[in-house]
């Protein structure tokens, strides 16, 4: 179970993330719909993993290694953003959240 803390920043930083990726995609991402699904942050606040829902999930990957790429400007844009909140902006970590494909497959098999 993850402290109050802990859970205020990571959806501070869900918002913020989606509106930032809602905002640059068009221009970045060439139109990509990304969706925050999830953060957590480390116990000592220095990390967070974010977990990123991509449509279309066709090319999921190649757009995982783009933000990857442009992961120091979005946690340059996250500071200007929770700079009052946040002492310390943490380090960004990106992953693919495939669950919604997950449940399609699993719907998919219990049909046959």
């Amino acid at each position: 179970m993850e402290p109050t803390r802990q859970n205020k920043i990571s959806r501070l930083i869900q918002k913020e993330l989606a509106e930032i990726f809602q905002r640059e995609s068009r221009e970045l991402f060439h139109g990509k719909m990304i969706s925050v699904t999830t953060v957590r942050v480390t116990s000592d606040l220095s990390i967070a993993r974010t977990y990123l829902s991509i449509f279309p999930s066709e090319k999921a990957d190649e757009l995982l290694k783009e933000i990857k790429q442009y992961a120091p400007k979005i946690r340059y844009e996250l500071g200007k953003r929770t700079g009052k909140q946040l002492r310390i902006i943490p380090s960004l970590d990106f992953f693919i959240d495939d669950s919604l494909d997950y449940i399609d497959h699993i719907d998919s098999l219990l049909k046959e």
